[in-house]
């Protein structure tokens, strides 16, 4: 079983196919969603392929050059239903998974909305965007509040005052659009961490390994992107054209009209929250495999308390190249795993 449809459970799917497994009588993809596309297809209409922060190629099937203008939320998802029309990959939607259990004789029973079903490993691609962080702080804001997750463009807030809080990829861009149309405030927690020049393999690796680290410990996930720093990207050139880019340290609390430093108080329109996602894996919370700090404990792509589990698009996989990768590694481990040891043939769509 297959639980998600983005990139890193289409390439899982691709892997599994690859190996010998046959769709549908062997795997299945339960996607949550309507279409294709995962959580490309959630994301805001104003990000265009321009300023997508990094896109890989799915295995064995190239994204056509697309227009730099044209919106990630339309190409994405129409390059994902190609694949899965292409490689004839067994995806049923919509289908959201209620929880996953074990079973006495070691299969693992996914109940749904669409009925249960039972397997005797899963590869769980759930990813993050389901799962919206906002952290607490005291006071009460009358304002808007929103998070980037439900940020849908810089118009609605033209002549505003809007705060963005966030040192990612994600507040850049809102920073990048917002700060055209309105003023702008950066707050974040830390000192943003910038990288110049191109981003190498062997940085990507150093990143990756850190990111690795963590999970194998059980440690709270953390972002590749939180490690790697922000680089030269269309939309950091953007936002540091508009001077959008002074960040100021954290607030202290929220207050009536916007927030405060200590005896300082900035009145805003908005606050855009870009404080990232947590893993969406609550419904595998019946297997116990969270560790006493806090994480599920990966090597690999495996969970160290249970074979038959494999994470993709989690932790050090949480990117489109990472996840590509992690889906043909836990591929490889579930077809040792159920005695399938079968060549890999050449796939006909």
């Amino acid at each position: 079983m297959v639980i998600g449809a983005g990139q890193a459970g289409l390439s899982a799917a691709y892997h599994l196919r690859r190996r010998g497994l046959a769709p549908y009588a062997d795997f299945v993809v339960l996607d949550a969603d309507d279409a294709p596309g995962g959580a490309w297809a959630h994301r805001s209409p104003s990000l265009r392929m321009a300023t997508v922060h990094g896109f890989h190629d799915l295995p064995d099937f190239e994204l056509p050059p697309p227009d730099p203008a044209a919106p990630a939320r339309e190409v994405v998802p129409g390059y994902f239903a190609a694949y899965e029309a292409k490689h004839a990959l067994p995806v049923i939607r919509p289908v959201r998974v209620r929880s996953v259990s074990s079973l006495p004789d070691r299969r693992l029973l996914i109940a749904t909305d669409a009925g249960d079903w039972t397997a005797r490993a899963l590869v769980n691609a759930t990813g993050t965007w389901t799962r919206p962080f906002l952290p607490y702080y005291p006071g009460h804001f009358t304002g808007r509040q929103l998070h980037y997750a439900d940020y849908r463009g810089p118009e609605e807030f033209a002549g505003q005052r809007v705060l963005v809080v966030g040192g990612g990829a994600s507040a850049v861009q809102v920073l990048s659009e917002v700060a055209a149309v309105a003023e702008t405030v950066w707050v974040t927690r830390r000192e943003p961490v910038y990288r110049d020049g191109p981003f190498t393999e062997e940085s990507g690796r150093a990143a990756v390994a850190l990111v690795e680290e963590r999970v194998r410990q059980g440690l709270p996930v953390r972002s590749v992107v939180s490690v790697t720093g922000l680089g030269p990207s269309v939309a950091y050139r953007r936002a540091e054209q508009l001077g959008a880019l002074h960040r100021r340290p954290m607030f202290d609390r929220l207050t009536e009209h916007g927030v405060a430093w200590g005896d300082q108080e900035l009145a805003v329109d908005a606050i855009v929250w870009a404080t990232g996602f947590r893993p969406e894996v609550g419904h595998l919370a019946p297997l116990n495999l969270r560790s006493a700090g806090g994480g599920i404990r990966i090597d690999g792509t495996r969970a160290v308390d249970d074979p038959r589990i494999h994470l993709v698009g989690y932790g050090p996989s949480a990117s489109t190249i990472g996840a590509n990768r992690a889906g043909r590694a836990a591929a490889n481990e579930i077809v040792r795993l159920l005695g399938r040891a079968t060549p890999a043939p050449a796939l006909t769509g």
